[in-house]
């Protein structure tokens, strides 16, 4: 089967979309499909390379995903025509992915991982204007017909199904993780102590938070919370680290200056970027992982934490209810306080403590592949 992906970002952009995708694609080349994957030219990036035996090709659309939605539809007609099915996601590379599968006579698959429909004004610190814009834009996203809508957990296909598309023609896939990569037990435990002294932090209570700065991440109820755990917890810190700092710098900007107002400088660490291949190092380091998030899609911070066995104090926002298990508390979305208490109660020993669920890629692979064979026999029968 040749197989087009059509996404505004790829590797080495990491994000929940680009980790679905990397290993979705990388699959299916193992299993013997040829993919080509178009997205964006980030900088330093190559126009086409393979990366892991994909075929990836990037348009430059001068660091705009905007741009991308129009710039990228040239190359997604000439790769469709070559092509089976195509995948891609929300936002910006649908609209390319679902005209060059009507121009060609393809089936288009959508993965959709969080829907922002009516939530507009409560996740993001927009006007009200450009609330408006935003939703009308995803409402035009989710308008046209798509052959297949994934849905990443059962609280987005909820969410998918009231914007009026028909129960038949979407599926939950839930996200899987690469397990050889977070596993607690396969790591370096002299670089975890290594990481907590580096930092001065071997005496101290440390409850840790990461991710971009995203309006829907939450991030300053963590921050809100500090005064009211160190209250509690005098020897607490928080350790916070953000990604992709310039593409959301007026959030980082917020964020920072509500550090100052609270007056809690000396009670927050801020560190550098951590790679992506060190974060699970920084997780083991740490006694307790939070999660804030107003919306999410899948929650693949929370996932991750919990794999590698801390404690984990998630919002009960979007899925997080859903993919939680192991080490954990749960509190209500946007309410700092409870938070607070919850992060407190991780501190006392005091934590639900489950089985843990795993969510494997294997069983995920299976159920697109399936997907996409369905829709090429519909649009391709036997004769």
């Amino acid at each position: 089967m040749k197989i087009l992906f059509v996404c505004e970002n790829y590797i080495p952009h990491y994000g929940g979309a680009e980790v679905v995708f990397k290993n979705l694609a990388e699959s299916y080349v193992k299993l013997g499909h040829e993919v080509i994957l178009l997205t964006q030219k980030l900088k330093g990036t190559k126009r086409k390379e393979i990366i892991d035996g994909v075929k990836v090709y990037r348009v430059n659309s001068f660091g705009s995903r905007y741009l991308f939605t129009f710039i990228s539809l040239f190359k997604a007609i000439k790769f469709a025509k070559k092509s089976d099915v195509i995948q891609t996601t929300s936002f910006n590379g649908a609209p390319p992915a679902w005209l060059a599968g009507k121009i060609a006579g393809k089936p288009v698959v959508i993965t959709v991982h969080e829907i922002w429909i009516g939530k507009w004004n409560q996740v993001t610190s927009f006007p009200k204007w450009k609330c408006w814009i935003h939703e009308l834009l995803e409402k035009a996203i989710y308008s046209i017909n798509y052959d297949k809508y994934v849905c990443v957990s059962n609280a987005t296909k909820k969410d998918l199904l009231q914007t009026g598309i028909k129960p038949e023609k979407a599926v939950t896939i839930h996200n899987g993780l690469d397990y050889e990569f977070w596993n607690e037990k396969d790591i370096d435990n002299n670089k975890i102590k290594s990481i907590k002294k580096n930092l001065g932090l071997e005496n101290n209570f440390v409850y840790f938070s990461w991710g971009r700065p995203g309006e829907s991440k939450g991030f300053e109820y963590v921050i809100k919370a500090v005064p009211e755990i160190s209250k509690k917890i005098p020897n607490a810190i928080l350790v916070l680290t953000f990604g992709s700092i310039d593409k959301y710098q007026k959030k980082y900007n917020q964020l920072m200056k509500l550090i100052k107002e609270l007056k809690i400088e000396d009670k927050v660490r801020l560190i550098d970027t951590v790679q992506h291949q060190d974060l699970r190092y920084y997780l083991k380091a740490f006694d307790c992982a939070v999660i804030p998030s107003i919306a999410e899609g899948f929650g693949y911070n929370a996932v991750e934490a919990i794999t590698m066995g801390i404690p984990v104090v998630v919002s009960d926002a979007g899925s997080l209810p859903e993919v939680v298990s192991g080490k954990h508390l749960m509190f209500e979305s946007k309410n700092h306080l409870d938070l607070a208490e919850k992060v407190i109660l991780v501190s006392q020993g005091k934590y639900n403590n489950e089985e843990v669920r795993e969510y494997n890629w294997e069983p995920s692979v299976e159920k697109y592949l399936e997907v996409y064979e369905k829709l090429c026999s519909k649009m391709n029968p036997k004769s």
